[in-house]
């Protein structure tokens, strides 16, 4: 009889224990900010450093328990724009040049960075959306050029280019024909109009300037390949291609339904986001072919944020 009572303390001790620790696991889990909110898309453009933009800030999101559904590599602002004004997207990373110049059509070059960022969440408000907090770093598009041929042709800055004329062979995405930021600012800020020869992806940029098929090209300012020495990047005196910080496309229905852990997740990340952190992720995954995922990864766990 003893026995029996002593194995029934037992057993109920057991139970209460493992009640007690399956009540502990549920309150850790309902107290991350993610828990029971709704699911959010997340979408990038097509090139490298906004496949590891939507990486980090998908993972980080997933670390504080929200559930993400991340569409990488959609295409060009224009694209991607569509998707989240159609609701395919509630959030995506965009520079904030791109949103004056691509989507609201807003020729007036902004007098600095923060000016743009505030014209740029004004635009997206009028819209339904927002821009959370921007980045430390900025990219912005340049024209890139071997050293050796600015030195050849006494190359400085953009309006040297205009000497050259059609001579000069220029590559670059699709979009680059029709945008403020690429031929219709070249022709209409600085005179310049040169060949236009497009290519299917940023990657091939600088195989095209170095096998000498084009002259220059549009590349970016956190390009890891500008660390080389090898190229220049000329002067942009008059910012046709603006100011370019990073800050997360919101929608407003979306931040509010999924609390302010979200936004505040969001702009811990954002916060990281130096120069030589997104030039050292960018080498990582275009010149070391290292996967955006296990890079973005490891860039969070160093901070604390994944």
């Amino acid at each position: 009889m003893k026995t029996r009572t002593w194995l029934f303390c037992l057993g109920a001790l057991l139970a209460a224990a493992l009640a007690a620790s399956g009540a502990i696991a549920l309150g850790a889990n309902h107290a991350q900010p993610g828990a029971g909110k709704p699911a959010v898309t997340i979408g990038s453009k097509n090139f490298p450093e906004e496949v590891i933009l939507g990486q980090l800030y998908a993972q980080a999101l997933k670390a504080k328990g929200f559930k993400v559904n991340l569409k990488s590599n959609i295409g060009s602002s224009e694209i991607v724009d569509k998707a989240l004004t159609s609701g395919q997207l509630d959030m995506y990373p965009e520079y904030t040049g791109t949103i004056l110049s691509e989507l609201a059509h807003q020729t007036k070059t902004p007098h600095n960075a923060i000016d743009a960022y505030n014209k740029a969440k004004k635009f997206e408000e009028s819209r339904g959306f927002t821009l959370l907090n921007k980045t430390p770093f900025f990219d912005s598009d340049a024209i890139g050029v071997l050293k050796s041929y600015a030195r050849k042709n006494n190359l400085k800055s953009i309006p040297d280019l205009k000497k050259l004329g059609k001579k000069f062979k220029l590559t670059a995405l699709p979009e680059f024909k029709t945008r403020f930021t690429g031929m219709v600012g070249l022709k209409q800020v600085y005179g310049v109009v040169p060949t236009f020869i497009p290519l299917g992806t940023t990657e091939l940029v600088y195989t095209a300037i170095d096998s000498g098929k084009v002259n220059g090209g549009d590349v970016f300012t956190t390009d890891a390949q500008l660390a080389s020495g090898k190229y220049t990047v000329l002067k942009d005196p008059k910012f046709i291609f603006g100011f370019q910080n990073v800050a997360p496309v919101v929608s407003k229905k979306v931040l509010k339904a999924e609390g302010a852990g979200f936004a505040r997740t969001l702009n811990a990340v954002s916060a990281k986001l130096t120069l030589p952190a997104i030039q050292a992720m960018n080498k990582a995954v275009v010149l070391d072919k290292q996967n955006p995922a296990k890079v973005a990864a490891t860039f969070l766990k160093a901070n604390n944020l994944g």
